[in-house]
């Protein structure tokens, strides 16, 4: 019952502290992106410290903290990987969809980090519109984040690999670096119970351009899914047992 409250209270102040960042970041965000950066890495850091003492939810970055331009294809269990892969690496942006433009102060703020919204079938053009952005000087260069299996994914449960990354990986020429997570073991993708333990992101060794697409998924869901079933292993949640 205390672990509740204690899961209930850290939820509320969370999203309270959202909208106080987002109100008082909003006139420096419509001008910077810099200044929408700043805020959003603060947050991240507020949730991964207050979800350490309030529910005793701590967590960890393993692996080669990626930089320069590459492509992260990453595990999504809740909204904990998001912020833990967001305050990791320098300067991530995210594949997202484009109704998340609507939702208040998320849509702004990805907006203004360079984040990607696409509409379903369309994901080509707006990738391509993203690099001549880039390449005009209009967009922050930084770490592309996709979620592969194209939604949060509980502990257990098996949904494939969408061709998607493949496909983004090809177009964007650069590195793939695969990221595993144990997250939903401790914070699932619905709900309000928060369980503690060691939460943890692992970024892989990166996948070289120039990998064809049919093998670059199998290599890409095979990496990400062994790590992924160790690091939950390692938290107590076995992915085997369950799915037998």
């Amino acid at each position: 019952m205390l672990q509740w409250i204690r899961s209930w209270i850290f939820l509320i102040q969370m999203y309270l502290m959202m909208a106080i960042l987002g109100l008082f970041f909003f006139p420096g965000v419509i001008f910077s992106p810099k200044v929408a950066r700043f805020a959003c890495r603060l947050y991240a850091n507020w949730v991964r410290w207050t979800a350490g003492w309030m529910v005793g939810l701590k967590s960890e970055i393993r692996g080669e903290i990626p930089t320069g331009e590459v492509l992260i294809a990453a595990k999504h269990q809740s909204f904990f990987d998001i912020i833990l892969i967001f305050g990791a690496v320098p300067t991530a942006k995210f594949i997202m969809k484009r109704e998340l433009l609507w939702t208040p102060f998320i849509g702004l703020y990805a907006w203004r980090l360079g984040s990607v919204p696409v509409d379903r079938g369309k994901r080509a053009q707006a990738i391509t519109k993203m690099i001549k952005d880039v390449e005009r000087g209009a967009v922050e260069a930084g770490q592309l984040v996709i979620y592969p299996q194209g939604t949060r994914v509980a502990p257990g449960k098996k949904i494939p690999y969408k061709v998607g990354a493949a496909v983004l990986y090809k177009q964007l020429q650069q590195p793939c670096v695969p990221a595993a997570t144990n997250v939903g073991v401790f914070w699932p993708r619905t709900g309000v119970y928060r369980k503690p333990g060691l939460a943890v992101v692992e970024f892989l060794p990166a996948i070289p351009p120039g990998v064809d697409q049919s093998t670059f998924v199998r290599q890409l869901e095979d990496e990400v899914e062994t790590a992924s079933n160790k690091l939950m292993k390692e938290a107590g949640f076995d992915a085997d047992t369950e799915n037998a």
